[in-house]
């Protein structure tokens, strides 16, 4: 299916976005991981749009992929301002309501947005391997490679390491590694390579410590929701999804087999889990 690159002028910043499929059709709302860019939503948008039934918006977070960089990193790089950008986002690309679809970090906007500034307007929710609370060994891990990203003299070296620290994700072809590789990196002055991301997004972290603590907008949802949990998930705990599931909107938990933190979304039998969720299944 077709796409195409996009960019918006939201809250004062650039945000750069990816469109799949008919703009006519149901859209949904494909939103990345922390350290990562909505090109990881290639094979999911390419999927819902094929049968033409749904439009596939993918944007870059600020800091993140061809989006800006914020100049106000304390203010911006957290869940509260990225629910402004999505708000102003869906605004001006006239949605009155759609799906949400969102990896991590992604799923964490969707929440918080569901229960504040889009609530009403987001009709179903995926929460890719994300809860209301965090297991903080798992936030320790991804704090420790996010904040001092690596650099390498070529893009292969990149792609190994990318290979490595992603290894939760579960299966990945050769060339979906290859293409989230080159779809992620950028150069430094001194000609080394590094992935594509603001370095200082990380102090959301220490910034703004309880930012995904979100227990009291979780048990205001009521929409449908759909958990999935990557099987060995540091991240979203057991315990945690499993509180997901009696209180609040209730959400309908699946373990993916296979995967980590968090699963890639990059398979049919991925596709069908979401696919089935959002025509309400």
């Amino acid at each position: 299916m077709k796409s195409t690159s996009n960019y918006l002028r939201c809250e004062g910043r650039e945000l750069h976005y990816m469109a799949w499929g008919d703009p006519a059709a149901e859209p949904v709302i494909a939103w990345h991981g922390l350290a990562r860019t909505g090109r990881d939503m290639d094979e999911l948008a390419a999927h819902l749009s094929q049968s033409g039934r749904y439009f596939v918006i993918c944007p870059d977070t600020i800091g993140r992929g061809l989006s800006q960089w914020s100049p106000d990193p304390d203010a911006e790089y957290c869940l509260p301002f990225y629910v402004k950008l999505a708000t102003a986002l869906v605004d001006q690309l006239g949605l009155p309501s759609f799906h949400w679809v969102g990896t991590s970090m992604g799923g964490a906007i969707g929440l918080l947005a569901a229960a504040t500034t889009l609530r009403q307007r987001i009709r179903r929710l995926v929460l890719n391997d994300i809860g209301p609370e965090l297991a903080e060994p798992a936030v320790q891990r991804i704090r420790s490679y996010a904040g001092s990203p690596a650099a390498f003299d070529t893009v292969s070296e990149l792609e190994q390491y990318f290979r490595q620290i992603y290894e939760p994700y579960g299966w990945i072809s050769d060339a979906q590694w290859r293409r989230l590789t080159e779809s992620s990196v950028r150069r430094l002055p001194d000609g080394r390579v590094t992935p594509h991301y603001d370095p200082a997004m990380v102090r959301q972290f220490f910034v703004h410590p309880d930012d995904y603590k979100r227990w009291t907008e979780w048990d205001s949802l009521s929409l449908p929701v759909l958990c999935l949990r990557g099987e060995t998930s540091d991240l979203l705990l057991p315990e945690t999804a499993e509180q997901m599931r009696v209180r609040g909107p209730r959400a309908v938990v699946v373990t993916i087999p296979g995967c980590g933190h968090a699963p890639a979304l990059n398979v049919p039998a991925h596709f069908a889990v979401v696919e089935r969720f959002l025509e309400g299944g």
